[in-house]
């Protein structure tokens, strides 16, 4: 842009004032929405949710709230964490084995094990079950994003970080420069993923029956709940109008303006022939308002934080060498203490967790252990049906731009709209035409799921070499054998790590997708999800514990005997495609 070293003001006009009655009318919703904070805690009584239409707008705002508080914190949590498993071979080796512990634990165990402690700080006020609700939500979208964080610093080009090197970028410059520009693609899209996850979990979340306590938090989950509890059609209806309304707003106002910006990151030496494009982009760049917001507070703010950080990190670089060089190295004894705290506590979790479980006698513990292998089924079962359809469409999609521009809204909302409010309808098809649930649950675990190994997919499929393609064309290769030496290798890793994500993912739809009901109609799968769920609701600790760590333990066996040596493998045997 020619004024842009010269500072030349727009002219303010209807896009200006469109732009203020916005931020006017967003500043007015956090005001009245918030105020919702100083509730006592009676207003999460379960017949305070009230199923006339009136009350949705206001039940839409509170659980937009607690989606941004949690998505806020999951950004913070991922990038701070993700930098670290990449930058350090020692923490490596520690962080990411805890990063697959973490993902294993379902949505349900995290809110159990909090929602004593934060409502205990605030006692006989909502704010405590607001931040486990919160809590709660951060854990159904943080893991996603840290590990497409890891993996995005992992695979900079070693060309960029020799140049860094050469130029003597300090760490600030090169995060700020180098690696956070070179993930924000991966970033942008895993982020949307990773927010859907959160609409997926958003009436566990809001309407909790936790250690034999019913609870219910102003939203659009717990609106969905108590309609469902009271098998009021015109009340589902309504809830799920209102989530397609809020998903479509957030889609058109947020993600698409984040992906069409994300563009001007990726790392390419020719321009796409289709760009991603957004409307409210294109108006917030031809804002005076917005011009002016950029120049006057985010450049001087930007400024003094990169100083700010520059002079922190040298200072912490000089203190960390001045430490090193001494004859007692006080650094490696810090590190060394460090990791003996976190290691007693992990046996003091573990010495905690054996009590419980000890009451539960030897047949129990099997029975929870075999529900565990039927989930595993299900999962390997849910995640192969989803693969079937994901990869001939995603190939499709990305190796086509046009279909591409086109067809990645559509997959966008859909993977967006939380799956879980479909299956209150499932179950009542299921229930009339006699469905086995045993074998129909699949189907609900592959709809909250298939997503990631579509967008994977997707991603793979665009990176294929132009000159790749050109040449199978030239030697005439089709069909199935175009197929199979040159799509499926060039997609490979992609398709394996959106299988490792919706595995992960199924594992942790299971609490919802195994145990479903429409009125006084209740259907129940065998399995660990359905367990987990029980003993939640009754508040079997013991129950609860050994639940998610015979959880855990499959799911790490299950990244670590089989995703990860399949990943490996692709990467090595398809790296030239």
């Amino acid at each position: 842009m020619t004024g842009y070293h010269r500072f030349v003001p727009r002219r303010p006009g209807l896009v200006d004032l469109a732009v203020a009655a916005v931020v006017f009318a967003l500043v007015y919703a956090l005001v009245r929405v918030g105020a919702g904070l100083r509730a006592p805690l009676a207003a999460a009584a379960p017949d305070a949710i009230r199923l006339e239409p009136a009350f949705l707008p206001y039940y839409a705002g509170r659980s937009i709230l607690r989606m941004v508080a949690a998505f806020a914190l999951s950004v913070a949590f991922s990038l701070g964490y993700g930098y670290l498993a990449a930058r350090s071979a020692r923490a490596e080796r520690f962080l990411i084995p805890l990063l697959d512990i973490l993902q294993s634990v379902p949505v349900l165990g995290f809110l159990s094990v909090s929602i004593n402690a934060l409502m205990g700080l605030f006692p006989g006020q909502i704010v405590g079950l607001e931040l486990a609700s919160i809590f709660a939500i951060f854990t159904s979208q943080v893991w996603n994003l840290t590990f497409a964080f890891y993996y995005s610093l992992s695979s900079l080009p070693r060309e960029l970080r020799l140049v860094s090197e050469v130029y003597r970028l300090s760490p600030w410059q090169r995060f700020t420069r180098l690696e956070l520009p070179g993930s924000m693609i991966p970033l942008v899209w895993n982020g949307m993923m990773s927010f859907g996850g959160g609409w997926f979990f958003l009436a566990a979340s809001e309407a909790i029956t936790v250690l034999n306590r019913r609870l219910m938090l102003p939203g659009v989950g717990s609106y969905l709940a108590t309609a469902l509890e009271r098998a009021d059609a015109r009340a589902v209806g309504y809830a799920i109008l209102t989530m397609a309304l809020v998903v479509l707003g957030i889609d058109q106002l947020v993600w698409r303006p984040l992906v069409a910006w994300a563009e001007r990151f990726k790392l390419e030496q020719t321009p796409s022939a289709v760009a991603p494009s957004s409307a409210v982009l294109m108006l917030l760049r031809r804002s005076a308002l917005v011009d002016a917001f950029e120049r006057g507070v985010l450049a001087p703010l930007g400024t003094f934080v990169s100083a700010a950080m520059d002079r922190l990190w040298r200072g912490g670089a000089t203190l960390a060498g001045r430490l090193a060089g001494r004859r007692s190295p006080l650094w490696a004894w810090a590190g060394r203490a460090v990791m003996v705290a976190a290691g007693l506590g992990l046996l003091r979790y573990a010495w905690l967790a054996a009590l419980l479980v000890s009451h539960m006698g030897a047949r129990q513990i099997g029975w929870v252990a075999w529900l565990g292998i039927l989930t595993l089924l299900r999962v390997m079962a849910a995640v192969g049906l989803g693969a079937a359809w994901t990869v001939p469409v995603g190939v499709l999609i990305g190796l086509h731009p046009r279909l591409a521009a086109m067809g990645q809204g559509l997959v966008q909302l859909a993977a967006a709209f939380p799956a879980n409010m479909l299956f209150p309808f499932i179950a009542f098809v299921y229930a009339r035409w006699h469905v086995n649930f045993e074998v129909g649950s699949v189907l609900l675990m592959m709809l909250g799921t298939q997503w990631y190994i579509l967008f994977n997919v997707i991603a793979g499929a665009s990176q294929l070499p132009a000159e790749l393609k050109e040449a199978a064309l030239v030697f005439g290769v089709g069909g199935w054998t175009r197929w199979r030496r040159v799509i499926l290798p060039a997609v490979m890793p992609s398709l394996v790590t959106g299988c490792l994500t919706a595995a992960g993912g199924a594992w942790n739809a299971s609490i919802v997708a195994e145990v479903t009901a429409w009125g006084s109609t209740r259907l129940v799968a065998t399995g660990l999800g359905a367990y987990i769920t029980e003993v939640t609701r009754v508040g079997d600790r013991g129950g609860i514990v050994w639940g998610i760590t015979a959880m855990a333990i499959l799911v790490v066996l299950l990244n670590r005997l089989l995703w990860r040596p399949l990943y490996l493998r692709a990467e090595s045997r398809c790296s030239l495609a």
